[in-house]
């Protein structure tokens, strides 16, 4: 019987659930590698209870895969942002984009990844062909979809945080 962790199992997949397994978690990965920053646009987008987004972005924070920082002091509010760790799991997230497509999406994909740098199509490995070279997260340009219901084009990128204010 599966218990409700892996923690007995000497095995590497079974710890990555530990990170990324949880309803959830994934899609709020997703969102990361769309741009998203902010708990309330997460919350928006996923339609997910405040506790939940809160416990799932903490645990992710704890297991080095985003980081937190402030960006308002009253009341206090965060940005997270993916970690090199967190950007490593870029093809995994590729990877189940792909499968989805494939398998899930009967009107085509919803999203397509670019290379932003020279336009090819992001591999579900997430390499650009044409260049031969992973592509960096930040270097994807994602486009609406024949699945999406929209008209082709690039989709708008989440709101970007404000800049530091400089400390007088």
């Amino acid at each position: 019987m599966l218990g409700r962790d892996y923690a007995g199992q000497n095995c590497s997949v079974a710890r990555a659930l530990e990170v990324v397994g949880e309803r959830w978690t994934l899609l709020i990965l997703r969102d990361a590698f769309f741009g998203v920053t902010r708990f309330e646009l997460w919350q928006r987008r996923l339609r997910i209870a405040p506790n939940i987004l809160a416990k799932r972005l903490d645990s992710l924070v704890a297991a080095g895969v985003l980081e937190r920082e402030r960006y308002q002091e009253r009341p206090e509010r965060f940005d997270y942002r993916l970690t090199p760790r967190g950007k490593e799991l870029f093809p995994v997230i590729m990877g189940l984009l792909s499968w989805g497509d494939a398998n899930r999406a009967p009107d085509g994909p919803p999203a397509l990844a670019r290379h932003a740098a020279c336009g090819a199509p992001v591999t579900r490995w997430g390499r650009c062909e044409p260049c031969g070279r992973e592509v960096d997260p930040d270097e994807v340009a994602w486009h609406w979809g024949p699945g999406s219901g929209r008209p082709p084009g690039l989709r708008p990128r989440p709101p970007a945080a404000p800049a530091p204010r400089a400390s007088s």
